[in-house]
């Protein structure tokens, strides 16, 4: 596979795992209520930001609930966020992923999916049902539905279970990534899966398989 070439050189703190930890730590200051930056919106801080260097890009989802600079307690030009529903992927989506690897040198993706989520819901439903959704939603659903059958829709737990399956989908997808797969294979970009907690707030790895 053709890895990205020309990646920039990674700084001490900005390697795979300190990457994560740093991460993990802002997301203990969310639920212990001590955030740094308090998700500090203000123009004057995203002026003091100057020029973005990011350290991860997370995927997650459109929920609302999940403002992802927020729950990891992140200011301007720290990570970059692409939220789809049930953080699907599609093209664009994995060129901006290469593109922040590549270009910016970002060596942690984080696939983040959340409980109760209502996309991987509504797949879990067409499938008991047999009715797919029309339009765009039903591309969705398609890109969900895969996680779905592993559990098997008509498992009465199919819903938090192919949360966890489509996270992990999900991320195997990007780390065989024809861009990424030299990186990750050489350990010079992790990615990883999370799940978020609604009721906690807290983020937790989810073990590899």
């Amino acid at each position: 596979m053709t890895r990205l070439e020309g990646m920039p050189p990674t700084p001490a703190a900005r390697t795979p795992r300190a990457a994560l930890a740093e991460l993990l730590a802002g997301n203990r200051r969310f639920v212990s209520g001590q955030p740094v930056h308090g998700h500090d919106v203000t123009a004057a801080a995203a002026v003091a930001s100057g020029d973005q260097q990011p350290y991860a890009v997370l995927l997650g989802c459109i929920d609302s609930r999940v403002p992802l600079e927020a729950i990891f307690d992140q200011t301007f030009g720290s990570i970059c966020v692409i939220r789809t529903g049930a953080h699907v992927l599609d093209r664009a989506v994995c060129g901006s992923i290469e593109y922040v690897v590549g270009q910016l040198g970002v060596r942690l993706v984080m696939v983040l999916g959340h409980e109760r989520c209502g996309a991987v819901g509504s797949a879990v439903d067409a499938l008991r049902s047999g009715r797919r959704p029309g339009g765009s939603l039903g591309y969705v659903v398609d890109r969900i539905a895969p996680a779905v059958h592993e559990v098997g829709a008509d498992d009465p737990d199919a819903h938090r279970i192919a949360i966890r399956r489509h996270v992990r989908r999900t991320v195997a997808t990007l780390r065989a990534d024809d861009l990424l797969a030299g990186p990750v294979g050489a350990g010079e970009v992790a990615v990883v899966g999370a799940l978020y907690d609604l009721a906690t707030g807290e983020v937790a790895l989810l073990p590899e398989e």
